[in-house]
């Protein structure tokens, strides 16, 4: 076709991927890494977690069913560009607003198609995620493994502090009552809202959508936010969010948890659950390729139920080092059998390596809010009393 644009992806090892461009002409660099999922691209390219990230699609067919703006999980992508096999040339559901590629386009996020994604993907797997550099700009295959040598490593990066919030605010949206089954209140104490803070690493709006829902009202607060100041705002419990970068940067967010473990309930989801381990005395190192998708399937020890859960990270607690600790290790994810789950009744607090507001089961991991809700009022952190 007459208009179509060429595009080069190159990989710090040489690797050469060539295709058609569409979104927003240009050229981005970044961590290039891939998704299993077979929907969600929408929710992907916004997940702050993907900040300085090139992701490859694995699922072959995406932007069949267009873009809407009520399934944003922030306010813009935070992608830094995204690869896929083939673009669907029609945007077809009765929610679409705008086709993906004129949303990019819109919002300035580069995308790739006609890449054999399963080559890219067998790379990533085989040798580890690596840095890339994606164009439409120039197409200079050696000036663009160049460019993608010089990038620096996702280790040691702290990306939470470039898309947390700039200020706290309050948030009071819930789940809209079609999206499922609303949870019902057993009694009129749990019809009082608990007043929870919510540290922003990179925090999912649907994430404070669920902590409504059940029965929260957050305020969310800057990742910087120190432990007096928390303290002050007298929350009933403190949730730390999701987010990208290396766990191990963000040192100041993990002197603030370390100094309000024990004073006040806390519930972790991914980077927020890297930090709370961190906070506690364990380690954490980098994956080979990381867990992207929606189809991970994650053991709970102390019941033995398998939820499929949706996960997106590069960073993993390691297991060995949970032992040391206050807290025992109480998820496993079942494809490489890493650390998914931490818990201490003694300090009140649980964080898992999931999305349960992703909702992939689609509602396996959701209890994991109610078990929030019910340890700030007096219940155990582990599953034995949620």
């Amino acid at each position: 076709m007459s208009n179509e644009r060429p595009a080069l992806l190159v990989l710090a090892d040489g690797s050469v991927f060539r295709g058609r461009a569409f979104g927003a002409p240009g050229e981005r660099a970044g961590e290039v890494v891939f998704n299993t999922a077979m929907t969600g691209y929408q929710e992907i390219a916004t997940d702050p977690s993907y900040a300085g990230q090139i992701v490859c699609m694995t699922y072959p067919h995406i932007g069949n069913y267009g873009v809407n703006p009520e399934d944003h999980e922030s306010d813009r992508p935070w992608i830094e560009g995204m690869i896929v096999r083939e673009l669907s040339p029609v945007a077809s559901n009765f929610r679409s607003n705008e086709s993906l590629s004129d949303w990019y386009a819109r919002t300035g996020v580069i995308g790739i198609e006609g890449v054999d994604t399963r080559r890219l993907t067998r790379r990533l797997r085989v040798d580890g995620a690596i840095n890339g550099v994606l164009s439409s700009v120039d197409l200079d295959e050696a000036s663009l493994l160049a460019k993608a040598k010089a990038l620096p490593s996702m280790a040691g990066q702290d990306l939470a502090a470039k898309v947390t919030c700039d200020a706290a605010y309050q948030w009071d949206e819930a789940w809209p009552e079609r999206w499922c089954e609303m949870p019902q209140a057993t009694d009129e104490d749990d019809l009082a809202p608990l007043k929870v803070v919510a540290m922003d690493f990179g925090a999912k709006r649907n994430i404070l959508r669920s902590l409504v829902t059940f029965g929260m009202l957050p305020t969310v607060v800057p990742a910087n936010t120190s432990a007096a100041d928390i303290l002050a705002l007298e929350p009933d419990g403190v949730f730390l969010s999701n987010g990208p970068g290396d766990p191990a940067a963000v040192t100041y967010a993990i002197d603030t948890v370390r100094e309000l473990l024990g004073k006040v309930p806390i519930f972790g989801i991914c980077l927020g659950h890297q930090i709370l381990a961190l906070a506690a005395g364990a380690k954490t190192s980098k994956l080979k390729f990381g867990h992207r998708g929606a189809n991970h399937p994650v053991r709970e020890h102390a019941t033995a139920c398998i939820e499929i859960t949706s996960q997106n990270h590069g960073f993993v607690v390691e297991a060995d080092s949970i032992a040391g600790t206050v807290f025992e290790a109480t998820h496993t994810n079942l494809n490489d059998m890493t650390n998914a789950g931490i818990a201490s009744d003694e300090l009140r607090a649980f964080a898992v390596q999931y999305h349960p507001e992703a909702a992939p089961g689609p509602h396996d991991a959701q209890h994991l809010f109610r078990r929030f809700r019910n340890m700030i009022r007096g219940a155990a952190a582990t599953a034995k009393s949620s």
